[in-house]
């Protein structure tokens, strides 16, 4: 009796299912409405003179949980546009498949170099296809809409919240401490031989 009601329990589930409307849509056809602060990849932004805003200061690969960015400096050298001398990126590399999208890169760049953008990669079939190396967050900057945050509007937005004060911790009135008694030692039973 018991599997039969089991089974009928099942059938409601069921058909209460088939009656509903469908919520999935075929992705790369149809794209739903993103969120006003929808991330998904990352791109590299170039500076007020159209060089690599990236100084190789390895913020971001220092502070990555998941250790999927590698940054190697290509040392000091002189600015084309400004004629200073700058710290440039040689190799920037970034694996999507095993980043956890958490935006700490993104908080602790101080020039806004690496930012988040709102349209996802396109599906691939292998996980070599998800590496993004400098040429590809260059045109992921280019070609892409970035995200709200940057790191100085992350970085202000975490300096400008009130911190709460901590309670003064109230004074207990101190007691003196007594000196320990010696323990005694156990009566020895009197007659026991």
């Amino acid at each position: 009796m018991k599997t039969l009601i089991d089974a009928i329990k099942s059938l409601k589930t069921t058909v209460s299912n088939v009656l509903r409307p469908v919520a999935t849509v075929e992705f790369p056809a149809v794209i739903r409405v993103r969120a006003p602060r929808y991330r998904a990849s990352f791109a590299l932004t170039n500076d007020e003179h159209g060089e690599l805003s990236c100084v190789a200061c390895q913020a971001c690969e220092k502070i990555c949980p998941s250790g999927v960015i590698k940054v190697k400096s290509g040392g000091k050298r002189e600015s084309p546009a400004t004629g200073k001398k700058r710290q440039y990126s040689d190799e920037f590399t970034l694996d999507l498949a095993a980043c956890i999208q958490c935006e700490l890169c993104v908080q602790v760049c101080n020039s806004d170099a690496i930012i988040m953008v709102r349209e996802p990669e396109q599906p691939v079939y292998r996980r070599e296809d998800l590496v993004l190396d400098l040429d590809r967050l260059r045109a992921n900057a280019r070609e892409r809409t970035a995200a709200w945050g940057t790191g100085s509007v992350l970085q202000a937005m975490q300096e400008s919240k009130p911190r709460a004060e901590p309670k003064a911790k109230e004074e207990k009135p101190r007691v003196e401490a007594k000196p320990a008694e010696e323990p005694k030692a156990p009566a020895a039973a009197e007659g026991v031989t």
